[in-house]
This record gives C-alpha cells, sequence and structure tokens, in this order.
C-alpha cells in the first residue's frame, strides 16, 4: 500500500493528456495506492485558481467516466471518497492559524484564494457529482467534521469493499520434544 500525492505538474506535464501523470502511478495486482488529491483537482480546485480553462474542465467532465470505466474493466478496484466538511469547520479550518502564530504556515497560498471560492467549490462539487458519479465507481461521502472518526469509518468501508481471501496460517502444532 502507498499513497500518492503528486506535486503541481512540470511544465512537460502540463503539455500531456491529463490522466497520464496519475497513470504511472497506479496500482499493480495486489496493490493499494491512495491518491491523495486525485485527478479530481481539475473539476474543483484547478478550475478557479487558473490552472485549467473552460474547455480543459469541460473536457476533463466528459472523459473521466471513460478513463475510470477503462481503469474498472482492467481489474483495478476504484473507490472515491469525498471528505465533506461543514461551513462551520472550514471556518474554523481558516481561523485557527489566525489564532496561534505556530500554525501560519497551515494556510498556504492557495488555501487564501480558496476562501473566496467556497460556494463557488460547493456548486463544482455537485456538478462533479452529476458526471463522475457512475455506477461502476460510485462516489462516498464521509462526514469529516472530525477527521480522526472519518479516517476510520473511511478504512472501515474501505476494508469492507475489497474483496479478500484470509490468509491466516494455521496454527503450528509442535511435536513433542525428545
Amino acid at each position: 500500500m502507498r499513497v500518492v500525492a503528486l506535486p503541481s505538474p512540470t511544465e512537460r506535464e502540463k503539455t500531456q493528456w491529463y490522466f497520464q501523470r496519475y497513470v504511472a502511478h497506479l496500482p499493480a495486482t495486489g496493490e493499494m495506492v491512495l491518491f491523495d488529491r486525485s485527478w479530481y483537482n481539475r473539476a474543483g480546485v484547478e478550475r478557479f485558481i487558473s490552472f485549467c480553462n473552460e474547455e480543459e474542465y469541460r473536457e476533463f467532465l466528459r472523459s473521466c467516466p471513460e478513463f475510470e470505466r477503462m481503469l474498472i474493466s482492467s481489474g483495478i478496484i476504484l473507490m472515491k471518497y469525498w471528505f465533506s466538511v461543514s461551513n462551520e469547520e472550514q471556518e474554523h479550518h481558516f481561523q485557527a492559524p489566525l489564532k496561534n502564530p505556530t500554525k501560519y504556515w497551515k494556510l498556504s497560498p492557495i488555501d487564501l484564494k480558496a476562501r473566496a471560492h467556497l460556494v463557488e467549490y460547493s456548486t463544482a462539487k455537485d456538478e462533479m457529482f452529476k458526471y463522475t458519479d457512475i455506477k461502476q465507481a460510485p462516489w462516498f461521502v464521509v462526514n469529516a467534521d472530525d477527521k480522526r472518526r472519518a479516517r476510520l469509518n473511511c478504512i472501515h468501508h474501505l476494508l469492507s469493499m475489497i474483496p479478500y481471501e484470509d490468509l491466516t496460517p494455521e496454527p503450528i502444532e509442535l511435536p513433542p520434544s525428545q
């Protein structure tokens, strides 16, 4: 199991097929990959901070379900989780660092820019769900106001959805010693 959190694309990656940078990190048989900030950034953040234009955004909404169906038909189990945070918790996220200078680093320039777009993000999420909540790979929404519970609930759900074979070895019976 590994976690992949891709940085901003390089100049070369910006010229590639959008999903290309993710394909290299997809799992092989027996592996599990958790994408922290997946290709869905295109339908949310990228659109509002000028990382993509309207045409690229529309192409994402059109091609993403096709891409995901290809992954699934190749044997990849695709689980999509949306960690939903209330407006109150979002506001707490923005206010907490202001009250404690040791937490200033928690607010990036992108976070500050994002604060001005919270309503648009919510609308964009609804639009994204409309296009990408497909039968083969539905979205699962996790209440994330309590981060610890959200993580545990997500892990529990994920493990309940993945078929596995119990490989616990049989107990060993030692023969009597001479």
